[in-house]
C-alpha cells in the first residue's frame, strides 16, 4: 500500500468496469483490470498473493489507455506496476508462464544495457535463438558489419552513428546506476529465483531458457 504507483493509481475505484472496456490487453487476453483493482482494493492477502503468483500480472502493456477514460482517473496500469515490483521482490514471478519471463528480460536486455549500453546489441540477437525473427534476420546475421556500412551505421566503431561503441566511463555510468536504483539487486533476487525454479523442475540453465521461450499456453488468450 506503500508504493507512489499505488498511491498514484488507485483513487476509490467505483468498479464501472471501463478500464476493461478501454482496455487492448483484454481485447485478446483473460485479462480484466476491473477485477483486479477489486481485488487490491479488498486488501484480501490471499487473493492478492494468489494475483503475485498468476499470469495475470503480466498481461497489461502499461499503454495507460485505463486512466484517460476512467471517471475517477484511477490508473490501473500503476496498479499493476506496483503488483509486478511486489511480485519479484517476494519471488512469486517465477511461478507463473508469464512471469517467468522476466528471467529472460533480465538475462538479455539488462545485460545488453551494461555491457554495450543497447537493450538490444545485434551481435548477441542470433537467429538459432530466435527463429521467430525470419529467415531474413538470418541473412542480416551473417552480414551484419556489410549490412552496417551500407546503410551509413557504426557497428562498434568509435565515433557517432547507430550502433557505435559506447565509451567504458559510460558504461561504468550506467552501472552506478542501476547500483544505486536497486536494479542491480533486482537482477541478482530475478536470477537466484529463475536457478531455484530451474532446479527443482531438474533443468540446465539452456533447457530452463529454452522452456521459457516455447512456453505459451492457449488458456491466456481471450477466445
Amino acid at each position: 500500500m506503500k508504493d507512489y504507483r499505488l498511491k498514484e493509481g488507485l483513487n476509490a475505484c467505483i468498479n464501472c468496469g471501463t478500464c476493461t472496456a478501454i482496455c487492448p490487453a483484454a481485447e485478446f487476453y483473460r485479462y480484466d483490470p476491473r477485477r483486479i483493482v477489486d481485488i487490491v482494493q479488498s486488501k484480501d492477502d490471499e487473493e492478492i498473493e494468489k494475483l503475485l503468483k498468476s499470469d495475470t500480472i503480466w498481461y497489461c502493456g502499461e499503454c495507460m489507455s485505463c486512466v484517460t477514460r476512467c471517471p475517477r482517473k484511477n490508473a490501473a496500469g500503476l496498479i499493476i506496476m506496483s503488483l509486478r515490483n511486489l511480485s519479484i521482490e517476494l519471488g512469486y514471478f517465477i511461478e507463473s508462464e508469464k512471469g517467468r519471463q522476466q528471467y529472460l528480460l533480465t538475462k538479455d536486455l539488462c545485460s545488453n544495457v551494461l555491457d554495450y549500453g543497447y537493450c538490444v546489441y545485434p551481435r548477441r540477437f542470433d537467429y538459432a535463438g530466435h527463429p521467430e525473427a525470419g529467415r531474413v534476420w538470418e541473412w542480416e546475421e551473417k552480414h551484419l558489419d556489410d549490412l552496417f556500412e551500407r546503410l551509413g551505421g557504426n557497428l562498434d566503431g568509435k565515433g557517432t552513428g547507430a550502433m557505435r561503441r559506447i565509451p567504458q566511463e559510460d558504461l561504468d555510468q550506467l552501472k552506478a546506476i542501476f547500483d544505486i536504483t536497486g536494479a542491480t539487486a533486482r537482477m541478482e533476487n530475478v536470477r537466484k529465483a529463475g536457478e531455484k525454479k530451474a532446479a527443482e523442475w531438474g533443468l540446465t540453465e539452456e533447457e530452463f531458457i529454452a522452456k521459457i521461450y516455447t512456453d505459451s499456453d492457449p488458456k491466456h488468450l481471450n477466445h
